[in-house]
């Protein structure tokens, strides 16, 4: 283009504000600059209703843990309110006015690191209107009230318009009219110098009525305690109940499994007291169980039909927000202090009836049949719910009926606008105006979308889809390039904020390396050698090159990294790094249990410890220590409130969430991780392993054929993503493809890849081929791929993933002898899986390529129950099913490999898999009776 793009937001509060830092940014990632133009007649950016308050008083009901404005880095806040406050924590309540700062010193910041032009201004304007004009959008604007410009018409021609209204007004339906009308009547507590009244009176009755006794409540509460000597405070709501208290410290979110919750409230009412009172008998309090309902809510919202939306709304809303948005223990406490001296008094009832006093001060009838006389009544009962209510000019003018439909729609109760992914939806049901919205707007189709962490997501992903339509890019020029942050710490830290002990610049190298590993791309070893280099007392360089020469295969001197992780751990490191050190020693040295207890122990202390994660997960990086299913499960769910929504925690519960066989939550898990950071291979791992465990073959290779081909090129481990597209080659019976992929792209892979992926996949071939499709002929011979494989994998592997591969290589090769000394090395082991898995397997191998059926069918059935144990992913484990039903095939054991075959072809559609059940049927038929 010939000019910059001209994105226009409205509204500079929190999501206006995140809206613009997330654009700076993905305008720098992208090297596309835009000029981003804030409309709001605010004196500043980053402050709004809720963080413009001067109150210290006013703090977060989130803790710091959980307020960063970037997605990919939840400690981002924490780090920063480190800096300024070096006593808090991730569980610390911060003021509101504090995080404003914050997210103003963010959009500040940004705009100054940026490296392409893009520029923010902030208009003290107001908009009134807007109309397409072709492709973009024309505002109609008007000056700041009182101001030089005020009343003066301006028009403004944007390439895109983001809506960020933020909450809306208070609503005061409630209130009888004599009230509405009343001097002594503070319809908004929120209007600048709203309550400078009730605090300088002198006059009158001393009391104030507050109406509501949520969040809101409490703010006004905390301001107006203590202003006057004698006065009290009542408070009155239908519950006359205060919002619920946090825990004392962070507990795991309970995340429930929501896929046979049902769909109507009746239901879900059920479902969420049950999960709530499963949460209380694992964790011993109920918090968790909300905690981890958040991630679902959105979900659970738009099964509902919209009658019981509305029923929700009217029955549910107050006990779901008390329990929902909770109150900080400090507020709590200093609340229960005023009730217990008297100064606040909590009251269930409604307001019926008001009148004047005639010296000032209202009389107010309740509905437990009090009057009670007071000064002022604070109306705190929170924002309107119907944004076509609210009487502002924009959403009026975007709500009015044109000739060719509204320019925008109202969601469920008028709570917000009706979007497709955040972008407006007109009147016609089309969302192709360059129009978006975000936060308060999107409440009634998400329910829960007014929190920072909600916003944020938003705010990221709203930028993505307004740049790829203002300015679109290849996608493969998306790169996800991690530039190491500013922290106010005198040590260099990781990317998930951990201290290293080295230099500046041997810790870029070693965190540049870190974000391949994180990413799975490819040089992360590089980037550790040379960290070490830089730096030869870097005890955690020299630490990650042994784990992944232990654990992935990589080329690297295993003996030689960990003797100088040892020595540098005794010169220059802190606990977690020489924690660290001593697991990886562990793994190599030890009992493979002994290095997952380890390794166990050295999580729960550090849970943001990215390698020790990625040791302690069985992905494609590593083979996983950790030998319980279970136990892995377990581990990622509980690293929740140390990553919260960071791109690769949520790849990794992906993955997690796939081995549960939860497709659709890993599905939406992967795609909202790839939303955040497109490179992300754990991330497209999962969602391939999605694809196959699902039956979606066509779906799923032609995808991994884009990805292979686009994005994947950078990838660490591009020949497994190989494997998984011939899988689907191999499922949909196209050998074709299979031998075509095989030469393409894996016929010269070496190393661990070459065993794990090019070898196996030689050996499930020769057994669709040899067994089910004679007529295909045999694959190619194996001893050209084995021959680029270290002696060491093949003959002496370190773990028993790699022993399974190394036996399934060794039948691709057709060596019954290899896998003898193979077993037998196995056997003397003193891994326990590789002892009582592994040896079997290799020892059914070796019968198999005898044709000896029945011991074949033995050994293998034998180690197929503990088989999880070994590590690696259900498809790579089912290796040895194909094995053992070809084996029961041959024995002429017709009904057991029958069974077999129903029981896969029920958990995942194969057109391979049907074609074989043809072929037993046909056999069976043929069968004497």
């Amino acid at each position: 283009m010939s000019r910059r793009p001209l994105v226009a937001v409205v509204g500079a509060g929190a999501a206006g504000t995140l809206t613009a830092l997330h654009l700076v940014r993905e305008s720098g990632r992208r090297s596309t600059p835009v000029e981003i133009v804030l409309l709001d007649p605010a004196d500043r950016w980053a402050r709004g209703v809720a963080f413009g308050t001067p109150d210290e008083q006013h703090l977060l009901n989130v803790p710091a843990a959980g307020m960063s404005a970037l997605p990919e880095d939840p400690s981002h806040f924490l780090h920063w309110l480190q800096g300024q406050q070096p006593d808090a924590h991730a569980f610390t309540f911060a003021s509101r006015r504090t995080w404003g700062r914050y997210l103003d010193e963010q959009l500040t910041g940004a705009l100054r690191d940026v490296l392409v032009e893009t520029t923010v201004e902030h208009a003290r304007t107001t908009v009134t209107a807007v109309r397409r004009d072709g492709a973009r959008a024309r505002l109609s604007l008007a000056g700041p009230p009182g101001g030089a410009q005020a009343g003066a018409a301006e028009t403004l021609l944007a390439d895109a318009v983001v809506v960020a209204a933020g909450l809306p007004a208070t609503g005061d339906a409630w209130a009888p009219e004599a009230l509405r009308d009343s001097p002594f009547f503070v319809a908004d507590p929120w209007a600048p110098g709203a309550l400078d009244p009730v605090r300088r009176d002198r006059t009158g009755p001393a009391d104030v009525l507050l109406v509501g006794t949520g969040l809101t409540a409490v703010d006004v509460l905390l301001s107006l305690a203590g202003t006057r000597d004698g006065r009290h405070l009542q408070a009155i709501s239908r519950s006359g109940a205060l919002p619920a208290c946090h825990a004392d410290r962070l507990k795991p979110a309970v995340i429930p499994d929501i896929s046979d919750w049902g769909a109507t409230l009746t239901e879900l009412r059920n479902r969420v007291r049950r999960h709530l009172d499963d949460a209380r008998s694992a964790s011993g309090d109920w918090r968790p169980g909300i905690d981890g309902l958040r991630f679902r809510v959105a979900e659970l919202w738009q099964r509902l039909p919209e009658e019981d939306r509305h029923t929700f709304l009217t029955q549910d809303v107050a006990a779901w927000n008390r329990l929902r948005h909770r109150l900080p223990r400090g507020s709590h406490d200093r609340l229960d202090a005023l009730v217990g001296s008297g100064e606040v008094t909590l009251i269930a009832a409604t307001v019926q009836a008001v009148t004047p006093l005639p010296c000032g001060g209202l009389e107010v009838t309740t509905s437990d049949g009090t009057a009670r006389e007071v000064g002022w009544v604070v109306n705190c009962t929170g924002p309107r719910s119907d944004v076509g209510e609210l009487g502002n000019p924009l959403l009026d003018d975007l709500l009015r009926p044109r000739l060719d439909g509204a320019l925008a729609v109202t969601s469920t109760a008028g709570m917000g606008l009706r979007t497709r992914d955040g972008r407006l939806v007109d009147g016609r049901g089309r969302s192709d105006a360059p129009l978006w919205a975000l936060g308060a707007l999107r409440r009634g189709e998400l329910w829960e979308s007014t929190a920072v962490p909600e916003i944020r997501q938003q705010a990221l992903a709203l930028a993505v889809s307004v740049l790829e339509d203002v300015a679109p890019l290849p996608r493969r020029l998306a790169d996800g390039t991690w530039v190491p942050g500013h922290h106010p710490v005198a040590r260099p830290r990781d990317p998930l904020g951990l201290p290293l002990s080295t230099t500046a610049e041997a810790a870029a190298t070693f965190n540049a390396g870190l974000e391949r590993l994180m990413r799975l791309q490819s040089g992360a070893e590089d980037l550790f050698a040379e960290a070490a280099r830089l730096d030869p007392d870097f005890a955690l360089a020299h630490a990650a090159l042994a784990l992944l020469g232990h654990e992935a295969g990589a080329a690297t001197d295993v003996t030689a990294a960990l003797a100088a992780a040892r020595r540098a751990a005794k010169q220059n490191a802190d606990d977690r790094e020489r924690s660290l050190v001593s697991v990886v020693g562990l793994r190599v040295r030890e009992p493979r249990r002994a290095g997952a207890d380890a390794l166990r122990r050295h999580v729960a202390a550090y849970p943001r410890d990215v390698l020790a994660v990625s040791a302690a997960v069985p992905t494609i990086a590593f083979s996983g220590v950790i030998d319980v299913q279970q136990d892995v499960w377990a581990l990622v769910e509980n690293l929740a409130p140390a990553y919260g929504d960071h791109w690769w925690f949520i790849s990794l519960l992906a993955f997690v969430r796939q081995d549960q066989a939860r497709y659709d939550e890993a599905a939406l898990l992967a795609e909202s991780a790839l939303s955040c950071e497109p490179a992300s291979g754990h991330a497209v791992h999962a969602l391939t392993h999605v694809h196959y465990e699902t039956g979606q073959h066509e779906t799923g290779r032609a995808w991994l054929d884009h990805w292979i081909d686009a994005s994947g090129r950078s990838a660490s481990h591009r020949a497994h993503f190989a494997w998984h597209a011939a899988l689907h080659d191999l499922a949909l019976g196209d050998l074709a493809a299979v031998e075509a992929r095989f030469a393409r792209q894996l016929a010269d892979v070496t190393g661990v890849r070459g065993l794990v992926d090019t070898a196996s996949l030689l050996w499930r071939w020769r057994v669709a081929t040899t067994e089910w499709e004679p007529e295909r002929g045999a694959p190619p011979a194996a001893g050209s791929v084995l021959a680029a494989v270290d002696h060491d994998l093949l003959g002496s592997p370190s773990t028993p993933f790699i022993a399974l591969h190394a036996a399934v290589a060794h039948a691709a090769n057709q060596d019954p002898a290899a896998l003898d000394a193979l077993g037998a090395r196995c056997r003397r082991s003193r891994d326990a899986a590789t002892r009582s898995v592994v040896s079997p397997v290799c020892q059914g191998l070796a019968d198999v390529l005898r044709e000896e059926w029945d011991p074949a069918i033995e050994h293998l059935a034998a180690a197929l129950p503990d088989l999880a144990t070994v590590g690696g992913s259900a498809a790579q484990r089912e290796i040895v099913e194909e094995t053992l039903l070809l084996a029961l095939h041959r024995s002429g054991r017709v009904p057991q490999a029958r069974e077999l075959l129903e029981d896969r072809v029920t958990r995942r559609h194969s057109p391979l898999d049907r074609r074989r059940l043809e072929l037993l049927e046909n056999e069976k038929a043929a069968l004497p009776a």
